[in-house]
């Protein structure tokens, strides 16, 4: 049986995506779950990118040690050096460089001959092997580069100290057939290609990421780079979830396996979708919310009488329960942190106390509680501590066919001081926002508002998703609350939070160094 190492880039390349914007806190708690996922090297992100990031990468890298973390570095010396300050406290310190290899790219990004970059390539992998045990790298575009340029270009990175060769679909423009043709003829074109391991990342602009992973696995492939939902640049990056139970349940023809706990997926997907605003279809394939069920009447007769005649995958496979346990408000404290246990949210035991008094809150309002529930209430109440510049004390909104929407709300300041005022808009979540833009300082431009339920029922909670930019900055933010109005507040005050957290943090860096 082939052993796949699969390679995470839900943190880097998944961050990517339009309107996800993590933060310090968010990252870390993906990574956690990322390592109980047991995938085998995790991205962290790209340390020269901005102090954030540096930041963020090496707080994993020292935090992980189950998985081999590694960030992105360009073909530039100092984006290297920046890698290795961040990773070299890591348990196993990995570099993932990249350069760009098509026509297309060498002409009009690059504007450098196929010498010049054969030797930039060559050179920063050479300095790179200096510093890091594992050197992968990566053709950019390597599915629309020139096949013996390509074999070229790799024979000799491989001399130069690469230990993985990854061979990406930038654009998601390859066939399944075309993709496993790549890898086939760099195992018969390059002479060194057996020191080294292959490694395929696929886009999904064609619809064919998962396709395409699973053909470089047919033709050599032993490692492959995807994210947690499939998120990433533009359609997205490769499922992880997809292919590694793809390669389970068809084991019979793929003879390959993943180090995956598969238990761990539907947890790992739900946080993944939370933090980065980015709901899972319904009709997603291994963890959509009906992937495993049956409304077809002949469906549900054969479900019943054998359920393997329309359910290939079993849902406890991937960490969907047929039955969960319903906590509501009678329940005691201990039931609600073994809860938590069982459902992987890290919550230290001083938190527990603040936590249960809001979920008790909650709980007297709400008929029940779900796992849903508890997830995304445990995750906006943990995650956001740290960021509570402005916090919102209480709002109230009167709204009449035939009356002007008037918002009034009452903030608490950072230094403790109370922030009153009133606004009208045309519609009720017009005047609250207007009147949240009176009571910060600065001003605040909308640029995306979504809203979603938790759950179901007309008790299920609200988890509002908004983009905005303050004080020059793009940014968003998440609120979860029973009322559609209150979760639209804390949702806006989360994103100024944010961006106020984040000058805090660079500010003093900055005028350090």
């Amino acid at each position: 049986m082939q052993q796949i190492n699969i390679f995470d880039t839900t943190l880097r390349d998944g961050e990517q995506s339009a309107g996800v914007n993590l933060n310090f806190s968010e990252k870390l708690e993906i990574a956690r779950q990322l390592e109980r996922l047991n995938v085998n090297i995790i991205e962290a992100g790209f340390p020269a990118a901005s102090k954030g990031d540096f930041g963020s990468v090496k707080s994993i890298a020292e935090t992980v040690k189950n998985a081999s973390v590694t960030g992105l570095a360009r073909a530039v010396l100092s984006d290297i050096d920046a890698a290795w300050d961040s990773l070299k406290g890591g348990a196993e310190p990995r570099l993932h460089t990249f350069l760009a290899t098509s026509p297309i790219h060498r002409d009009y990004k690059l504007k450098m001959t196929k010498e010049q970059v054969v030797e930039t390539a060559v050179n920063t992998v050479k300095y790179a092997a200096e510093r890091f045990s594992i050197v992968q790298w990566s053709a950019e575009d390597a599915s629309r580069t020139e096949l013996p340029f390509l074999a070229e270009i790799v024979e000799k990175v491989i001399q130069a100290g690469a230990r993985v060769i990854n061979i990406p679909d930038t654009v998601g423009y390859a066939t399944p057939k075309e993709y496993g043709e790549i890898f086939k003829y760099l195992k018969n074109n390059v002479p060194s290609i057996d020191k080294v391991a292959l490694s395929a990342h696929c886009h999904d602009d064609l619809g064919m990421a998962t396709a395409n992973s699973l053909a470089a696995i047919e033709n050599g492939a032993t490692q492959i780079e995807g994210t947690i939902n499939g998120i990433g640049e533009r359609a997205g990056n490769a499922a992880l979830e997809e292919i590694a139970v793809a390669l389970h349940i068809r084991k019979d023809f793929y003879n390959a396996q993943t180090t995956l706990n598969l238990g761990e997926i539907s947890r790992t997907s739900s946080l993944v979708s939370k933090l980065s605003g980015m709901p899972v279809p319904a009709n997603k394939a291994v963890i959509g919310a009906n992937a495993y069920a049956h409304e077809s009447g002949i469906h549900q007769d054969g479900v019943l009488k054998e359920v393997t005649t329309y359910e290939i995958i079993s849902p406890q496979l991937v960490g969907v329960q047929s039955n969960s346990l319903v906590l509501g408000k009678h329940s005691g404290r201990h039931a609600f942190k073994n809860r938590l246990d069982e459902l992987g949210l890290d919550v230290a035991d001083e938190d527990i106390k603040p936590l249960f008094t809001v979920f008790k809150d909650l709980a007297d309002r709400k008929k029940e509680m779900t796992d849903e529930d508890l997830v995304a209430l445990v995750l906006e109440e943990k995650l956001s501590k740290e960021q509570r510049f402005y916090e919102l004390i209480q709002i109230q909104i009167q709204y009449g066919t035939n009356q002007v929407p008037t918002a009034t709300v009452t903030l608490s300041g950072s230094d403790n001081q109370v922030i009153q005022e009133a606004g009208t808009g045309a519609g009720s979540i017009e005047a609250l926002y207007n009147t949240l833009e009176a009571s910060v300082n600065g001003e605040i431009s909308l640029l995306d508002y979504r809203i979603q339920s938790v759950g179901a029922g007309r008790d299920a909670l609200a988890q509002v998703f908004v983009k905005l930019a303050y004080q020059g900055v793009e940014t968003s933010g998440r609120g979860l609350a029973q009322d559609v109005l209150e979760a639209s507040a804390k949702a806006y005050l989360n994103a100024v939070n944010r961006v106020i957290y984040m000058k805090e943090k660079t500010e003093p860096a900055m005028q350090n160094s």
